[in-house]
Parts: C-alpha cells; sequence; structure tokens
C-alpha cells in the first residue's frame, strides 16, 4: 500500500474518531485502533523486503547472523513497542504507554549486551 493511501485511511480514521468521541468515546478508540492495527499490518508487507535486504548484507559481508538477528529482533520490538504505546496513549492510558516504551527499550538494551561485550572484545585483541 501506498504512503498516500495509507495517510488517506489514518486521516478518515482520525475523522471518524473524531466524530464518535463526543457520543460514544469507545467507539472512538475501537476506529482507532482497527485503522493502527491495519497500517500495521501493511507496515509488514515492507519489514519483509527490509529483512531480505539485510540478508542479501549479510551475504556480502560475512558477519555473523547472530548479529542480524539481533539487529532484526530489536527492530521488531521498537515496532511492537511503538505501536502498543501509541494505541495506549489514543485510548487515554499515558501510563502504561510509558512503561510499554520503557520495557522497549530495556528490551533492545538487554539484546544489545552481548554485540557490546563482542565489540569490546574485538577492541581489546587490536590493542593487545
Amino acid at each position: 500500500m501506498s504512503i498516500l493511501k495509507i495517510g488517506i485511511i489514518g486521516v478518515i480514521g482520525a475523522l471518524i474518531s473524531l466524530q464518535l468521541k463526543n457520543g460514544r468515546s469507545e467507539y472512538g478508540i475501537y476506529i482507532s485502533i482497527a485503522i493502527s492495527i491495519l497500517i500495521f499490518f501493511s507496515i509488514i508487507d515492507k519489514l519483509e523486503i527490509f529483512i531480505r535486504t539485510i540478508e542479501r548484507i549479510n551475504d556480502f559481508l560475512m558477519v555473523d547472523s547472530s548479529y542480524i538477528k539481533t539487529m532484526l529482533k530489536m527492530v521488531g520490538i521498537t515496532y511492537i513497542s511503538e505501536f502498543s504505546s501509541g494505541i495506549c496513549k489514543d485510548a487515554g492510558y499515558q501510563t502504561i504507554a510509558l512503561q510499554i516504551e520503557l520495557f522497549g527499550k530495556l528490551t533492545i538494551l538487554a539484546l544489545g549486551m552481548p554485540v557490546l561485550l563482542a565489540l569490546l572484545e574485538t577492541i581489546r585483541e587490536f590493542l593487545a
């Protein structure tokens, strides 16, 4: 789906949600979540292209595949935590949204620790 179509869908969904907030606010939230999920699934097609490109780069560079897998996990965690956080913010639950964002950041930090240790080990080998 093109960015123009996604933009139109997003604006229409926001306008419908805004109209419904005055009467039955929960319907506005449901429409907002449905539009967000539709856009999220449209992103998955783009992520498949990204993953294939990363795999081709990995073939050219001969990098350890665990680093590439870690990077892809980090990208996935980022998308999911931002998506979930955005939905919670739209529903009016900013505290839960902040906790999701914090958990996502800490998870990415934890995933990056083995990569950081490998980098420091490589630097130590060069200096020795």
